[in-house]
């Protein structure tokens, strides 16, 4: 992919403020125009931090916007891992995780390169991938390292009734998201792809359904795992629905997936028995490769150490159906898994081999017809599991 496509977001994301101690830490936003401004330079490789954070208990999780469902996902651990624990005399915990807003894009991975008290990201696959290719923040092959691949990240394209089809959004004002995330991105690729020519809007969720509502929009892109919780405030009386973008393997090849989007996803935008077809990227949580022997190296490992072994907690109804999609034991090719990740899995389960033997065995006793689909099929073999452990 062209270099180009990054050199712009590359003052957005260092000008985002410094992170605040609070439950879901926001930085405003740097401006578009200002993003044009600066190129990346050899010699600009960010640098981490490495003055000491408030508190050396806390992992800093740099996630999406609290609109979204990566930042639900960081909730969900940070409420769920908060439970559970003996505290100190001052009513401290041994391990607290910290939600802090980013974009879902560029500035996730920016931050977890320089900021101390930012030790995890959710971010997608294809955008680390990239950025490792063009070099945009120098080498990061070995700055950077994966937790677990996380859930995969629809493409939600909103438009006003009238609009029918991508094809009828040329030449019209369409917003793609917040400079530098995913939205614009990679929404600016899939539209030069498919030779769609629009007017780009960078704006937050909020705002863009505010401009959906008020026309000042013909439409807007939302990137993240469905069902997206902003999306419930969307009603009939809108006139908003969901318009398809389709899936061309010729064009859009390994880096994207063909998903779909259904009724009970959104019961307010898509009829009983109907669906729209989109497409969808992977996420993972990254994490920065601090040193063997590092506070931080130790503290991340009693991180994934407690969130492995509670994962089951996160298959109940009780949190967001996206993490019925996770699996520990899956792999993210070209990268290398945070060493005490890979030992937990190598010790509880004998690896992902072990894992593809159990959901064999799981297979084998189910009828060959009319199968559930394969989310549904994938949340039963992990209840199984639990009352099957791998031998």
């Amino acid at each position: 992919m062209r270099t180009g496509l990054f050199i712009a977001l590359i003052a957005a994301a260092w000008l985002g403020g410094q992170v605040e101690d609070s439950l879901a830490q926001k930085r405003p936003p740097a401006s578009p125009s200002e993003s044009t401004k600066v190129s990346p330079r050899k010699e600009d490789t960010p640098k981490k931090e490495t003055g000491r954070p408030a508190d050396p208990y806390t992992v800093g999780f740099v996630t999406g916007s609290p609109q979204c469902t990566e930042f639900a996902i960081a909730q969900d651990i940070a409420t769920t891992l908060a439970s559970g624990q003996e505290t100190g005399p001052r009513g401290q915990v041994a391990l607290r995780v910290l939600p802090i807003v980013g974009n879902g894009g560029v500035r996730n991975v920016l931050d977890v390169l320089t900021l101390a008290g930012a030790d995890v990201a959710i971010a997608p696959v294809v955008l680390v991938d990239r950025l490792r290719e063009t070099r945009t923040f120098g080498d990061i092959s070995d700055r950077l390292t994966y937790i677990v691949p996380l859930h995969i990240e629809e493409f939600h394209l909103l438009a006003r009734v009238d609009i029918k089809s991508l094809a009828e959004l040329s030449g019209k004002r369409v917003n793609l998201g917040e400079e530098g995330s995913a939205g614009a991105i990679l929404g600016r690729e899939v539209l030069n792809h498919l030779g769609v020519k629009i007017i780009e809007s960078n704006l937050g969720p909020e705002a863009a359904l505010d401009g959906l509502r008020k026309g000042d929009l013909s439409a807007a892109l939302l990137v993240s795992g469905k069902p997206v919780s902003v999306l419930t405030q969307v009603s009939q009386l809108d006139r908003i629905h969901i318009v398809p973008i389709p899936y061309f393997k010729e064009l859009l090849q390994q880096d994207y997936l063909p998903s779909t989007l259904r009724h009970k996803d959104y019961p307010n935008l898509i009829a009983a028995e109907a669906s729209v077809d989109t497409i969808a990227i992977k996420s993972a949580l990254f994490a920065y490769n601090w040193p063997r022997g590092n506070e931080r190296f130790r503290l991340l490992e009693f991180f994934v150490q407690t969130l492995f072994t509670r994962f089951p907690e996160f298959l109940s109804d009780a949190h967001h159906p996206k993490w019925r999609e996770v699996n520990l034991a899956a792999q993210l090719p070209g990268w290398r898994r945070f060493r005490p990740a890979e030992r937990w899995l190598q010790q509880q389960s004998g690896g992902e081999a072990a894992l593809r033997k159990a959901f064999g065995r799981f297979l084998e006793g189910k009828p060959t017809a009319d199968l559930p689909d394969q989310e549904e099929l994938f949340r039963d073999f992990l209840r199984w599991r639990e009352r099957n452990p791998v031998k």
